[in-house]
């Protein structure tokens, strides 16, 4: 179980020993922790949130998925299902709900991943049908993960010096990455992506 809130890695264990009485289960608070579990022990599923400090979610689920592909990873995250759903099943995730969902949905959520199939919502579904029409994409759907990271950061209030630092990047490459952003959205500076990323919550 990885998020970085305790109260919450508690719930969730709460939640599924109902399920899985005799289950085993590791926590971690960051991607790194998440990323040491996964690569010093066996386990059958990682429920993860995409939102952490440092390291984006979507990073780490790609190393899970890289390293050990056949791990199911189900990401649990507060951001609506329109929004990041469609990008984490495309980074390989067996699933994606929202901490909104009602516990007994988690756990058969769970109970999927684990018999080898994909979780969705039937109101997920149908978004992703219509995400299947060219017209009907969301704006930010256009973008590659790293240009959407760097969307949220912008939106989240980082300088383009601290976002740089962040990944690792130069400040040069972050301030490409913005142009390319504000180009493939329409937009015409950082306000209007603050603007939009908090309208769809894209950022907490």
């Amino acid at each position: 179980m990885v998020d970085d809130h305790a109260v919450v890695r508690q719930g969730l264990k709460q939640i599924l020993t109902d399920g899985f009485k005799r289950a085993t289960y590791g926590e971690a608070r960051n991607a790194q922790e998440a990323l040491d579990l996964v690569w010093s022990q066996e386990w059958d599923v990682v429920v993860m949130d995409i939102t952490m400090p440092g390291r984006s979610g979507l990073d780490v689920l790609r190393e899970i998925k890289q390293s050990k592909p056949r791990l199911p990873v189900l990401v649990l995250s507060m951001h609506p299902e329109n929004q990041f759903a469609v990008r984490v099943l495309k980074a390989g995730a067996s699933g994606y709900m929202t901490k909104e969902s009602a516990p007994d949905e988690l756990m058969g959520a769970v109970k999927k991943v684990l018999a080898g199939g994909r979780y969705v919502s039937n109101a997920l579904a149908e978004n992703l049908a219509a995400s299947l029409s060219v017209n009907q994409r969301a704006p930010q759907e256009k973008l590659s993960d790293r240009e959407f990271q760097v969307l949220r950061l912008i939106a989240s209030g980082r300088m383009a010096t601290e976002i740089a630092r962040e990944l690792s990047l130069s400040v040069k490459t972050i301030s490409t990455y913005r142009s390319r952003i504000l180009e493939k959205m329409g937009m015409k500076n950082n306000a209007e992506l603050m603007h939009y990323a908090i309208q769809h919550r894209l950022v907490e």
